[in-house]
């Protein structure tokens, strides 16, 4: 499960809020900036017997070695940057530019044997740039070892199929974002997996290698308990 679900608990309270998430039965989580966490993550892993394959932290512009050495420390595998700007979305040149950004990244962090890629939200798909989507556009722009986190709730906010973006994405896509909801750019509307409208099984089998990454970026209900009603759903119909 991404972190930043349960950010407010997880700073109050880093190991017993981690211990929580393992009592669920997550066997693996997702961090976000992790580096503002400093010991505690670490040590909250260790202690509820977590692991972090994927990580988010913004990266593009930073200290490429400070945070893949801490990477690299943690076990993280894959460190995701989460967001650029819209309006670096809008042409071609300002695209490939984000791209040649993370190509120069991957270089560095395989030094660290991490790779790196990169999670989308709405705009991404909002813009067109030579006939496709922004997205797409960005791939065919990244060396080969830079991966893809999609967001596929994202994906529907911005007026796209998930079931046909993530095919013409390909093998590119390590990572899914799975949530619910009605793909509204509201995010308190967001409700456990399985009690939305989105089509997770469907979504799931279009990239069924892909890690499957619980997330809620926000909620009217209690989204600790979101959390455990995703890992219920997506358990029972074995989609986990």
């Amino acid at each position: 499960m991404q972190l930043y679900t349960v950010r407010e608990l997880l700073t109050e309270d880093t190991v017993g809020t981690l211990r929580r998430i393992a009592d669920i039965g997550f066997t693996q989580v997702e961090p976000f900036a992790f580096l503002s966490f400093g010991d505690t993550l670490r040590e909250g892993l260790a202690e509820a017997g977590l692991t972090a394959p994927t990580t988010h932290q913004g990266f593009i512009g930073g200290d490429l070695d400070e945070v893949f050495s801490a990477a690299q420390a943690l076990g993280i595998q894959t460190v995701i940057d989460p967001y650029v700007a819209p309006e670096r979305w809008q042409s071609a040149e300002d695209v490939a530019a984000i791209a040649e950004q993370l190509n120069d990244a991957a270089a560095v962090a395989a030094r660290y044997g991490v790779r790196v890629g990169y999670h989308n939200h709405a705009h991404e798909l909002e813009s067109t740039v030579e006939g496709t989507t922004a997205l797409q556009f960005f791939a065919g722009k990244l060396a080969p070892e830079v991966v893809l986190e999609v967001d596929t709730y994202w994906v529907a906010v911005g007026g796209h199929d998930p079931l046909t973006l993530l095919p013409a994405l390909g093998d590119r896509v390590v990572a899914l974002h799975i949530k619910d909801g009605p793909g509204t750019t509201e995010t308190k509307d967001q409700v456990a997996v399985g009690q939305g409208s989105l089509p997770i099984a469907d979504i799931i089998a279009a990239a069924p290698d892909a890690l499957r990454v619980v997330e809620l970026d926000d909620s009217r209900g209690d989204r600790f308990q979101a959390v455990a009603d995703s890992y219920a759903f997506l358990t029972e119909k074995g989609l986990a």
